[in-house]
């Protein structure tokens, strides 16, 4: 702990940390899982932001530098297209 840090702070910012980490993570295990629809998976990571705004109001920058890539590289290689999206046909020459 830092000298001088109020301890009653010090422990509310970890059990908000902690909270954040539970979410984050859940939030990764579902995306990971590949059932979602894109627009239900962008949803899910809205809410997870909105949550961590929550949790830590004013710290978007954070998100946006920190999660959000990792959210945007777990929707890519997981979610599926949007409803409506082709896939083409390879062909064979």
């Amino acid at each position: 702990m830092v000298p001088g840090a109020d301890p009653e702070a010090v422990a509310d910012e970890q059990r908000r940390a902690h909270q954040l980490r539970v979410v984050v993570d859940l939030t990764c295990a579902v995306l990971r899982q590949g059932r979602l629809r894109r627009a239900e998976a962008e949803e899910l990571v809205a809410a997870t932001r909105r949550r961590a705004l929550e949790l830590f109001p004013g710290k978007e920058d954070v998100f946006d530098l920190v999660l959000a890539p990792r959210f945007a590289r777990l929707l890519e290689e997981f979610v599926r297209p949007r409803d409506g999206a082709r896939v083409l046909p390879f062909r064979r020459r």
